[in-house]
């Protein structure tokens, strides 16, 4: 799990450092779009779509960006783009690592091809449905500047709130809740008076596989271009993130 924890921190610090990049406010607004879609377009009765909301907040999206996405989700504005669908695709990379990739599109079509050229540029396979999912458990993670924080108050804090784990990750505290209890932990903090700088649900590998550093720099590119994808909400792997897999992913 700490492994995991740094990696996401990798990935939280490049999403931040994209920010003014397009598609990082478009995977924002194809959330909020889905969640009020599936839930209704008010956020106190809508978890997942406080969530989205939240999260958008935190890469600075704009509240009229916010507000559309609300209005498209729920019919209230066609954008002429048509309907946002989501759905999961898995397969093997570089050395056998596993992939689950969650995406949003329009167009399966478009989607889908563009999944299967990259696992092929990198020598890996599209699989089906079912043939890595059962690699990863889902859970909530929670991600809380450290800066302010006394970490022994913060996890009692946490501890009080329901979560199941609290870790610091250089700047950060990672608080790890279950899946069916990330909004209201979320929710049991911020009552607290923590400021959360961002709150999702996330798969973690349940067995993880270690690979040398010529593998594991092909692994992050196909990572990379799975990231640079529109349509890809988010990348998974069982690749094991030890230091010396870090060091990789850091110098790329």
């Amino acid at each position: 799990m700490a492994g995991h924890s740094k990696w996401a921190n990798i990935r939280h610090k490049k999403a931040k450092e994209d920010a003014k990049r397009a598609k990082v406010f478009t995977r924002h607004i194809r959330e909020i779009t889905v969640a009020a879609r599936e839930g209704g377009g008010d956020p106190d009765h809508n978890p997942r779509l406080s969530l989205a909301i939240e999260n958008a907040k935190g890469v600075n999206l704009p509240k009229d960006n916010i507000e559309r996405a609300i209005k498209k989700g729920t019919g209230e504005l066609d954008d002429g783009t048509g309907n946002y669908e989501e759905t999961t695709y898995e397969g093997y990379g570089p050395g056998g690592i596993a992939y689950y990739i969650e995406v949003t599109t329009n167009n399966y079509n478009r989607t889908v091809g563009e999944i299967r050229h990259i696992f092929t540029k990198f020598g890996g396979n599209l699989g089906t449905d079912g043939s890595v999912a059962y690699l990863f458990d889902q859970i909530g993670m929670i991600r809380i500047a450290a800066d302010g924080h006394d970490e022994e108050e913060l996890m009692l804090s946490a501890i009080d709130a329901g979560a199941e784990d609290i870790s610091r990750e250089e700047d950060f505290f990672i608080v790890t809740t279950s899946r069916e209890n990330l909004f209201q932990v979320r929710n049991n903090l911020e009552d607290f008076g923590v400021e959360i700088e961002s709150a999702e649900l996330d798969r973690v590998p349940m067995t993880e596989v270690k690979v040398n550093p010529d593998t594991a720099k092909s692994n992050f590119k196909m990572m990379e271009m799975f990231d640079d994808n529109d349509d890809v909400s988010k990348v998974y792997t069982n690749m094991q993130m030890d230091d010396e897999t870090i060091e990789v992913a850091e110098s790329i």
